[in-house]
């Protein structure tokens, strides 16, 4: 597809492009809404990736396009760039620009042209993949010398500021950062990461994806709303971050809160840095299967305590346990989006019509799954 890419460059622009370059989508294995809180997460890249094919300019002129979108070439100033303006989804690339400027990168302009086949409103970070491959374009061609944590901070900073959405920093970093065959497990207070092994076909398990096909637009307050919760309980608790309170002293510091809305917020990014712990202690065990219920509770938690679950979400997990998963959770900023299952590989066949003809009977739309395949993250193709 990179070739499709770069000759669409070519006839949007008149010259073939100085290169392209991929960035994956991902799906998160476990730890939700833990990453603004500086705690623990375990994304993994997907095979869906970000496309870009980009050129440097001289003259302070962004030239933006994308394949996806029915609409005019998109041409901004990138001395006249505004955070928060309405840009649409060009807001994501020219974010970027504005953030490596912000930095003091003397980026003098540029002619993109994108493609992406991640699905976008999934829950499987189209926008960052949108980002990283941006950043990571610009990064090479301008030759600034920014490490691949130093990228996902810089888009991370386009999304929050420039875009305005308060995503913390693991969509970024997954698209960054993931390598094939493992899961990333991140430290998002200090960016250490760690490349889990994560190979499930050796195991005789794959791992699905259900998309919804239900739209979620963090940008609308909800995320937000969540996100100011954690960062209240933390003050009241006298911690900077909720990653501070330790999972041995989470029914105390909850009695120390009394607003129910807060202990729900706590209780769960609490508990769902242990599970990440949880986790990780198996795969390191050799012991995959028994990271499933882990999975099923994180949903639990997800719905109940974060309360960001949706009917289809919750329908995708109870047909996959019922036909025999080994667990199931939503995933991503919620609201709609995507679940992941985990199933033994002979079981999948059965688990998705189990799904398909549950949201069938429920009158949803048809969800649409495929299988999640530990993929390499952001890289230059050509």
């Amino acid at each position: 597809m990179h070739v499709e890419v770069g000759a669409g460059f070519e006839k949007l622009y008149g010259a073939a492009p100085e290169g392209v370059w991929a960035a994956p989508g991902r799906v998160n294995l476990i730890g939700e809404y833990t990453d603004f809180n500086e705690g623990f997460v375990m994304p993994l890249a997907l095979p869906h990736t970000a496309l870009a094919a980009v050129s440097r300019r001289t003259d302070g002129v962004l030239r933006l396009n994308s394949a996806d979108i029915d609409g005019p070439l998109v041409e901004l100033r990138v001395d006249g760039l505004v955070p928060l303006g309405d840009t649409g989804w060009a807001a994501y690339p020219a974010g970027v620009v504005w953030a490596l400027r912000e930095a003091g990168h003397a980026v003098t302009g540029a002619d993109i042209h994108l493609a992406s086949t991640v699905p976008t409103g999934a829950g499987l970070s189209s926008s960052a993949a949108l980002e990283v491959v941006t950043a990571l374009a610009l990064n090479e061609l301008y030759g600034l010398g920014l490490t691949r944590p130093e990228l996902a901070r810089l888009a991370q900073r386009a999304e929050n500021d420039f875009v305005g959405v308060p995503c913390g920093v693991m969509d970024q970093t997954a698209s960054a950062c993931c390598t094939e065959g493992h899961a990333l497990h991140l430290d998002c207070r200090d960016l250490s990461v760690r490349q889990v092994p994560f190979d499930l076909s050796a195991h005789g398990l794959g791992l699905l994806v259900v998309d919804t096909r239900v739209k979620h637009a963090l940008g609308d307050g909800a995320y937000a709303e969540r996100r100011e919760g954690c960062e209240e309980g933390a003050r009241r608790l006298g911690v900077s971050h909720l990653r501070d309170v330790p999972y041995a002293e989470l029914d105390a510091a909850l009695a120390r809160l009394g607003d129910d809305r807060l202990r729900r917020y706590v209780r769960h990014v609490v508990s769902d840095d242990h599970r990440v712990e949880r986790v990780i202690t198996l795969l390191d065990a050799g012991d995959v299967r028994a990271i499933g219920p882990v999975l099923t509770e994180g949903h639990a938690s997800l719905r109940d305590d974060l309360r960001i679950s949706c009917p289809e979400l919750d329908l995708a997990v109870a047909a996959a346990n019922g036909a025999g998963a080994l667990g199931a959770r939503m995933t991503g900023g919620g609201f709609g989006g995507s679940a992941v299952v985990l199933a033994e590989s002979a079981d999948v066949d059965t688990i998705t019509k189990a799904i398909t003809e549950a949201f069938a009977t429920a009158g949803f739309t048809a969800p649409r799954v495929f299988p999640a395949v530990p993929s390499a993250g952001a890289r230059r193709l050509a």
